[in-house]
């Protein structure tokens, strides 16, 4: 009687020793399968832009993967034109720039992935990848303008305005760090693109007080503009205060994101 308790007692301890045993294989693996779950999404930041024309040109992006080896994207926020310096009657006695104002813009670029399955180890949105993008950029701002030349004497504003359209195709490398932190380096992107530059006036001056706005206002694009004098003609600006162009554009952007 005394063996036929302990061998029942012994039964029940082996079968409630294999019920949690099994409960904890359960939670191990879906503890591993919460580890492994695949995150598709990516949140992030341009930090090329503030840098070339600074900090107000503000853009965020978000990515989504398509399966493990593709994704699309969008990038989206205000576009400005860079800083342009002020010019008092010391640096030119006959056109001065007294202030700046109105500054106003967007930019809005998508692209579409591929993430090389034959170069990465890890599914998209991680490793080198290849891709067609296409973009739009329009930056404006108001100058107010001193003149003091023979047939003028007082205050020009203009109307700025540039735009400019982009197809491409670009390559790139993105790091996921730590599972979340995303790193994305867009490397080469050349692009067809169409540029327009409009500078408006707001009151009528001689052809010679226009000429010698526009030529001013070209000298400064080219001091502030990244690739001004590779893309456009600068020629006609000049002389008209307009230029419309397709010439070659590049595309080269560093994200830092969150992956999720």
């Amino acid at each position: 009687m005394k063996m036929h308790s302990s061998i029942s007692l012994l039964l029940a301890f082996i079968l409630i020793g294999i019920s949690n045993l099994g409960a904890q294989d359960d939670l191990n693996m879906q503890e591993k399968v919460k580890e492994e779950r695949v995150r598709k999404n990516t949140i992030r930041l341009n930090l090329t832009n503030p840098i070339i024309f600074g900090e107000r040109s503000l853009i965020l992006g978000y990515e989504r993967t398509i399966g493990q080896h593709q994704s699309f994207s969008i990038n989206a926020g205000l576009a400005t034109l860079p800083k342009f310096n002020l010019i008092s009657i010391e640096d030119d006695s006959l056109i001065q720039l007294n202030k700046s104002s109105k500054d106003k813009g967007f930019n809005i670029t998508g692209d579409y992935r591929f993430y090389l399955a034959s170069e990465n180890k890890h599914r998209a949105p991680r490793g080198i990848y290849i891709g067609p993008y296409a973009s739009h950029v329009f930056m404006g701002r108001e100058n107010t303008w001193n003149l003091n030349t023979e047939s003028f004497q007082g205050e020009v504003k203009t109307d700025f305005r540039f735009n400019m359209t982009a197809i491409g195709a670009q390559l790139g490398y993105q790091f996921i760090i730590w599972k979340r932190v995303a790193l994305d380096f867009v490397l080469i992107g050349p692009s067809v693109a169409w540029y327009s530059l409009e500078a408006k006036l707001d009151t009528s001056l001689d052809p010679d007080d226009e000429s010698a706005l526009y030529a001013k206002i070209d000298e400064i694009l080219q001091e502030r503009f990244p690739g001004y004098t590779f893309v456009l003609d600068d020629v006609d600006f000049k002389t008209s205060g307009t230029t419309n162009t397709q010439s070659f554009g590049f595309r080269y952007t560093i994200h830092l994101g969150y992956h999720f």
